[in-house]
């Protein structure tokens, strides 16, 4: 294993919502699948050796990251507790874009905030202001609402008593037929299997 090719499949494992199998990473590294799969066998045992606090494991047909067993009550800790205070602007645009336009799919919110919002919504799940709230009966995407704690957090009792968007910006019903436009010449989201 070349550290070239260990640090290239570090770099898309790390990028990676699903597990990869080793046949995509073949694929986008442009080296047969055995050398992939030599060189994740030897990433995980070298992770495995130096004590870190996160594993690479094959699970079903690809291989991802995870944090290690060991430490699962030290992180459930710090997200139950050490992280419920603030919000980071991301997840505050995200929090926002799924208020005003729910129900509304992950695809649909990458594309209004031009950027990848799986971290951000798994964060906001954690948090509890968040949830699935069901699926698009076009496409199969899964939809998120925010949650009766959210509202709670934002001391409201429904969300029609949200405060109108700025004047400034369009209003989410104009928003959402430029999405539909966007989305129309797009090509269709595949969000089959489990995302965290």
């Amino acid at each position: 294993m070349t550290a070239g090719m260990s640090a290239a499949v570090e770099a898309l494992l790390l990028l990676a919502t699903e597990p990869m199998p080793a046949l995509e990473l073949a694929e986008a590294l442009q080296v047969p699948v055995d050398e992939v799969e030599e060189c994740l066998a030897e990433l995980a045992a070298f992770y495995d050796s130096t004590g870190r606090g996160f594993e690479l494991r094959q699970v079903g047909r690809g291989w991802r990251y995870y944090t290690r067993p060991e430490h699962a009550e030290l992180i459930g800790r710090w997200l139950l507790e050490g992280q419920r205070g603030t919000l980071s602007q991301a997840a505050l645009e995200t929090l926002a874009v799924v208020a005003y336009l729910q129900p509304i799919s992950r695809g649909r919110i990458s594309a209004i905030r031009g950027v990848n919002v799986d971290g951000v919504l798994r964060t906001l799940t954690t948090r509890d202001l968040i949830e699935e709230a069901g699926r698009d009966p076009e496409t199969g995407a899964r939809l998120f609402g925010t949650t009766s704690y959210f509202l709670e957090r934002i001391g409201l009792t429904e969300l029609s008593q949200l405060p109108p968007l700025a004047p400034h910006l369009p209003d989410a019903s104009s928003l959402e037929a430029e999405l539909s436009e966007l989305a129309a010449s797009a090509p269709v989201e595949s969000e089959g299997g489990s995302d965290e």
